[in-house]
């Protein structure tokens, strides 16, 4: 026995140490699943490439119509006053751009169709996976006027994120998020398909819904500056956020230590 121990420890068994009150995780909790990072990363290359390819064919003729024809002879809604890649096009510059149509159609028709597949993986695992109601959907208590109007205001002060948002997304956040992928991307896809003669010969009445080609172009010009917009203001926010941080979440799925609330780890978002 040993009497170095206190009367009340002796024949007491082997002394075991105290665990510490909290233990650190061994591993990184992930903010963003593997899914969500190749999907997201996909569809910002193949946006990107539409928007060069789209810019070049929009130079064809930089003029916009409503209803189901449009030409030189008929007076656009939207004359952007640019120079022309055709020479068939008057727009009162003394030279003609070097036609780009055959490569630019080419890679906006591959791009497109890569960022439709990229999309519809991520809807149907989203929905089957249940990330949508977990880290997309709002409450239903988030939706008030106030709620929204707060979130707006800290957006245009360039606000920075409280500790909190780290693992989640602000209610204005997750608005923006829902109309881009359920509204104004089927509506991109949808003008786009509505703007092919083939299409047209397969499904006339998606077209006619739409109003005509011409209206399907409008409208697909117009979505493309709402796109635009978001992601400006999303580069903005996530600059404003943390830029380091929030790029490495999206690259990684890891955040950078010190985004912890309190000491704990709040539940990922996928």
């Amino acid at each position: 026995m040993n009497a170095s121990l206190p009367m009340a420890d002796r024949g007491a068994g082997p002394v075991v140490a105290a665990k510490p009150a909290s233990v650190v995780p061994a591993t990184e909790p992930k903010r963003h699943s593997a899914l969500v990072r190749v999907t997201h990363w996909l569809t910002t290359v193949a946006f990107l490439a539409l928007l060069l390819t789209g810019g070049e064919i929009v130079l064809s003729h930089p003029r916009f119509y409503w209803g189901e024809t449009g030409n030189v002879n008929m007076r656009p809604w939207l004359n952007l006053h640019l120079p022309s890649s055709r020479d068939t096009v008057p727009t009162g510059y003394g030279y003609v751009l070097p036609d780009q149509n055959g490569w630019s159609r080419y890679l906006h028709f591959e791009a497109a169709w890569i960022a439709v597949a990229t999309g519809l993986l991520y809807v149907l695992w989203g929905l089957f996976n249940g990330h949508f109601r977990r880290n997309v959907f709002p409450a239903a208590s988030d939706l008030s006027a106030r709620q929204l109007a707060d979130s707006a205001m800290k957006h245009l002060r360039f606000e920075r994120p409280g500790a909190e948002e780290a693992w989640s997304y602000n209610v204005l956040q997750r608005v923006s998020y829902l109309v881009v992928i359920f509204v104004l991307f089927p509506l991109m896809i949808w003008t786009g398909l509505a703007m092919s003669f083939g299409f047209d010969a397969a499904f006339p009445l998606a077209v006619r819904l739409l109003g005509g080609h011409q209206t399907a172009r409008s409208l697909h010009f117009l979505v493309t500056i709402l796109l635009v917009l978001f992601l400006f203001v999303h580069v903005v926010m996530v600059v404003v956020a943390g830029f380091r941080s929030r790029m490495r979440a999206m690259i990684t799925g890891k955040m950078i230590a010190g985004t912890m609330i309190s000491g704990s780890v709040d539940s990922p978002t996928e």
